[in-house]
C-alpha cells in the first residue's frame, strides 16, 4: 500500500487539503480578510442530533496493523482510559448547520475570509471566482463564494440541491467549536473520537473489523477509480454522502470513517502519543494546527489510506475546506 505522503500528500495536509495560507497564495486578487465572527449571542442550544452513550472503558491507541502514515504519529501503541460521554452518532448536518447558523446570524471563516478549498471534480463557480489551484495538491481548487451554503462554489447550493442531511463542509475548527459552544456540547478528544470509533472492537483496522472496505459491499465513501481524476462512483457518491448513509459501527456510530473528515479539540503534535497521559488525554497544551481524524470520500490506497480508526491529519484552526466536517461530545 502506498502512503499518502509518498503520493503527495505532505505533512502538514488532511490529504492533500491546503491550509488557508497556502489558499492565500494562489488566484490573481487577494480575497478579503477575516474581520472576526459575530458573538453567539441569542443562542438557544437546539441540537438535534442524535446521541449514542459510550460507556467507560481502557483501549490501545493508534496503529496496530502496520498502516501507519509516515510522520503522522500514529505510533507508539499506548493504552487510554477514558470516563464515559455521549457523542452524536451522525456528523453534524447542513440542516443542523443551518438552525445554529439562523439563530445566532454566525459567519463561518470560509464566508468571512470568502474563499474555501473545493476538490476539482466538485467546483460550481464562474470562471471569475476560480482563484487557482493549490501548488501542493492541484485537484484542490482555491473557490471565492464557496462555503457550507455553497461547497462547490457560487453555483451550488446546498438546500437546493438535496444536501440537508449531508454533513456540514467548509466549517474551520473555529467554526465546529463556535457550533459546540451554542449547543452546549464540545468536540471530542483524539482519543475519545477513536475510542468510540472502534465500536468495541479494540486493535481493528475499521470500525467494523479488519475485512476490506468493500467487502460484502460497501462499508464506508471513499474513492474508487484513478486518483485524482476519475471516480467510478461504486459506493454511489462522488463527494458527500447522507450522515447516515452506510451502517453503524458497535456503538451505533455513522461514518467515522470516509465521507468527511472530523476535527477534534486537539492541537496536534507527530510526537503526542511518547509522552500522552494515559487517563482522559487531551493532547498537547498548545499548538499550531488541530487534529482531524477519519478520512473521507477522497481517501484512496494509492493515494491516502487515512481512512482507518488510527489514522491521523491535522491542519490550521482557520482552514476550511469541501471535505472536513465534525461531530460534538458530551460527559
Amino acid at each position: 500500500m502506498t502512503s499518502a505522503d509518498d503520493a503527495g500528500c505532505g505533512p502538514s495536509c488532511t490529504c492533500g487539503t491546503p491550509s488557508r495560507s497556502t489558499l492565500l497564495t494562489i488566484g490573481a486578487a487577494a480575497p478579503a480578510s477575516r474581520l472576526g465572527a459575530p458573538p453567539l449571542a441569542g443562542g438557544t442550544g437546539r441540537h438535534a442530533v442524535p446521541q449514542a452513550i459510550i460507556p467507560a472503558g481502557r483501549f490501545l491507541m493508534g496503529d496496530a496493523n502496520g498502516d501507519a502514515n509516515r510522520g503522522d504519529g500514529e505510533e507508539p501503541r499506548h493504552p487510554v482510559t477514558l470516563d464515559g460521554f455521549s457523542i452524536d452518532t451522525t456528523a453534524v448536518t447542513n440542516d443542523d448547520f443551518a438552525r445554529f447558523a439562523t439563530d445566532t446570524g454566525y459567519r463561518t471563516e470560509a464566508e468571512t475570509f470568502g474563499y474555501s478549498a473545493v476538490f476539482h471534480l466538485a467546483v460550481a463557480a464562474r470562471e471569475s471566482d476560480i482563484m487557482g489551484p493549490a501548488a501542493t495538491a492541484p485537484w484542490w481548487i482555491g473557490v471565492r463564494g464557496a462555503d457550507w451554503r455553497h461547497p462547490g462554489g457560487r453555483l451550488s447550493d446546498a438546500v437546493g440541491d438535496g444536501l440537508g442531511r449531508h454533513p456540514v463542509v467548509h466549517v474551520s475548527w473555529n467554526d465546529a467549536a463556535a457550533y459546540a459552544e451554542w449547543s452546549g456540547r464540545r468536540l471530542p478528544s483524539e482519543a475519545e473520537w477513536e475510542y468510540a470509533a472502534r465500536g468495541g472492537i479494540d486493535g481493528a483496522r475499521y470500525p467494523w473489523g479488519d475485512e476490506a472496505v468493500d467487502a460484502g459491499g460497501w462499508r464506508a465513501n471513499i474513492w474508487q477509480g484513478r486518483f485524482p481524476t476519475e471516480n467510478t462512483i461504486e459506493d454511489g457518491h462522488l463527494t458527500t454522502a447522507p450522515a447516515d448513509a452506510f451502517a453503524p459501527n458497535g456503538y451505533g456510530l455513522h461514518q467515522t470513517v470516509g465521507n468527511v473528515w472530523e476535527w477534534c479539540r486537539d492541537w496536534y503534535s507527530a510526537s503526542a502519543y511518547a509522552d500522552a497521559a494515559t487517563s482522559s488525554p487531551t493532547g498537547p497544551a498548545h499548538g499550531t494546527e488541530r487534529v482531524l481524524r477519519g478520512g473521507s470520500y477522497l481517501c484512496h490506497d494509492s493515494y491516502c489510506n487515512r481512512y482507518r480508526n488510527s489514522a491521523r491529519s491535522h491542519n490550521t484552526p482557520d482552514s476550511s475546506m469541501g471535505n472536513a466536517g465534525f461531530r460534538t461530545v458530551s460527559g
